[in-house]
């Protein structure tokens, strides 16, 4: 195998993994701000709140991130609404990431014993403070490690975004393949690099999951 052609066209792979990066926050942002939202709707006493949650949530995780990213992209135009790739990109992804965090931040406070809610309460606390001071905290302990494996599975799924232009890791690989007519190895460096950014973004969250545990 030959990787000389790194010399030249390093660049191309630094400039696409930070782009990955920048696509990679600002959708593990968003979708977590829409997954609290949804997670909170899906818990809500209130039937069409739980009712539209639901309907959001079984939808977007029964329809495949290309479709949604297509309908984003390219659906959206015809009816008024253009957007730059790289935000039709982030909302793509967000938007799907939301669906699965939502599920995830569901799961983890109904994990939270219930007496939780109950001694809040009793100490004159309205819900929505106890939810935010007293459930919300311990349930980010419990779903640490699972929005830690969404968050690298973004970093992943952020690949397809190089279908609709954006110049991230994938795209700017496939570039370097075009132009010097080698097809393998530019793909081996962009592995490397997209393995370099997961296990650094696990090895984080690991850190934060022994700190919270110290805390304990």
């Amino acid at each position: 195998m030959d990787f000389s052609f790194l010399s030249n066209y390093y660049m191309f792979f630094v400039n696409g993994a930070k782009f990955t990066i920048f696509l990679a926050f600002f959708t593990v942002l968003i979708g977590v701000m829409l997954g609290v939202v949804l997670a909170l709707m899906k818990l809500s006493n209130k039937k069409i709140l739980n009712l539209i949650a639901t309907a959001y949530v079984e939808f977007i995780r029964g329809t495949p991130v290309l479709v949604q990213l297509y309908i984003v992209f390219y659906g959206l135009p015809h009816i008024g609404i253009s957007l730059p790739d790289f935000v039709a990109g982030i909302i793509a992804l967000s938007v799907n990431s939301s669906a699965y965090v939502a599920e995830i931040i569901r799961a983890g406070i109904q994990a939270v014993d219930k007496g939780q809610m109950e001694a809040a309460r009793s100490l004159g606390m309205p819900p929505a403070m106890s939810m935010r001071y007293i459930i919300i905290p311990q349930a980010i302990k419990n779903i640490l490690p699972a929005l830690g494996n969404e968050f690298i599975v973004v970093i992943k799924e952020s690949s397809i975004a190089s279908i609709i232009g954006i110049h991230e890791l994938m795209y700017n690989a496939d570039t370097v393949r075009g132009n010097i007519f080698q097809p393998f190895e530019p793909l081996i460096v962009a592995a490397i690099m997209y393995f370099l950014m997961t296990f650094t973004l696990s090895k984080i969250v690991g850190t934060f999951e022994r700190r919270m545990k110290t805390s304990d």
